[in-house]
């Protein structure tokens, strides 16, 4: 039978308690890992970072050809003794780079190359080590939340894609009695091309990873349709930038104009077309390949300016402040690049100038996340 309560009695005071209802459930998927996997991928990004860095460098002191066999796990030991350096000293003296612009080299400056395409090389094998070690950990403790198996083994399958597609360049430069001493810009460019989607996948699932699954679908419903396209243009559009950048230094067409903003007193530089077939020049030709990769920064420069006025207008702080770093990164990627060009591309400034492509591309993905899933800013400026 049931008694009157008093007016302030404490309705929690009876013995009867009602099931407290648990919140998160979405975000717990299977042990909740979402933390550790971040800090992981965390690890990736930094190695894949420094791997980027280290391939800059490799190219930069024409050590890329050093090592003219793709052994994948044998490689991982380099020469133990004289006669090992001697024979691989020797494989290297038969190919053209050698034969046509390093005669001039001793054992001791051939080590000098041959451990910066080592290092770049076992960087690589050290990243797929974490990865693998990673994904089994949290796979075989459950761990891994639904439906991110898939694209973590994506990230797998992708640095499997980038070890192959790096021999791949490699080999078109060991030749013999052919005359190249490079390997191919277009293979270049594809290599670092890769190298960047793996960045750009990595750093897209650490942001996701950063939020809870309910925070996202919660936040998706005010996504910036209009600064989302936007900023997937930019995306796009950076992207090719990059590999325009990528055939620039395929070829050393950095150092064959080192005036700004003419090229050898010319608009259009004299020597654009001077290889055949046509369609060479566009792969090939320093003047042409330096060219198009100067206008496409101008047009770049543009639409990124167009982004950021919209980015602007975003009714949130956060996402506000991601356009304007973009912004202040696209213009320091202006000064670095004009600078690399007027120094004739020496090596610290093209790396910084490649590095800093990097940060641009992060910016750039960050400001995008940020459009389609945005963090709501309170009446006060508060985030919740």
């Amino acid at each position: 039978m049931s008694r009157k309560r008093k007016l302030f009695e404490e309705v929690g005071t009876e013995q009867q308690t009602r099931p407290v209802a648990q919140t998160g459930v979405i975000d717990q998927g299977r042990g909740g890992a979402r933390g550790a996997i971040r800090i992981w991928l965390m690890v990736l990004f930094a190695l894949v970072f420094l791997m980027i860095a280290v391939g800059g460098l490799t190219r930069l002191t024409d050590s890329g050809l050093s090592i003219t066999e793709w052994r994948p796990i044998t490689g991982a030991l380099p020469p133990m003794n004289a006669a090992d350096w001697e024979m691989e000293f020797a494989k290297y003296q038969a190919i053209d780079e050698f034969r046509i612009q390093n005669q001039w080299m001793q054992l001791d400056d051939f080590k000098v190359i041959y451990w910066w395409e080592w290092g770049h090389r076992q960087l690589g094998r050290v990243v797929g080590l974490v990865w693998a070690l990673g994904f089994a950990w949290f796979a075989l403790r459950r761990q891994i939340p639904t439906g991110w198996s898939p694209k973590l083994l994506f990230l797998g399958a992708l640095g499997g894609a980038q070890g192959a597609i790096g021999w791949w360049m490699v080999a078109s430069g060991v030749t013999q009695g052919e005359g190249v001493t490079d390997v191919a810009s277009y293979r270049l460019a594809t290599h670092l091309g890769l190298a960047f989607v793996i960045l750009g996948f990595i750093t897209w699932y650490i942001l996701q990873l950063g939020r809870s699954g309910r925070d996202l679908m919660q936040a998706r419903r005010a996504k910036e349709a209009r600064q989302w396209g936007l900023a997937t243009g930019l995306m796009h559009f950076a992207f090719l930038q990059i590999l325009l950048g990528a055939l620039v230094a395929g070829i050393d067409a950095g150092r064959s104009y080192t005036d700004w903003p003419l090229m050898g007193g010319q608009v259009f530089p004299a020597s654009a077309f001077v290889l055949d077939p046509l369609w060479r020049n566009f792969f090939e030709s320093p003047g042409l390949v330096q060219f198009i990769h100067r206008v496409s920064g101008y047009l770049l420069a543009g639409f990124a300016m167009v982004v950021w006025l919209r980015g602007r207008k975003s009714a949130h702080a956060t996402t506000r402040f991601a356009f304007n770093a973009m912004i202040a990164a696209v213009a320091l990627q202006i000064v670095i690049g004009i600078a690399t060009v007027l120094y004739g591309a020496p090596v610290h400034i093209a790396l910084l100038h490649q590095l800093l492509a990097v940060v641009l591309w992060v910016l750039i993905l960050r400001a995008r996340f940020l459009s389609g899933y945005p963090i709501a800013t309170s009446l006060r400026g508060n985030t919740p």
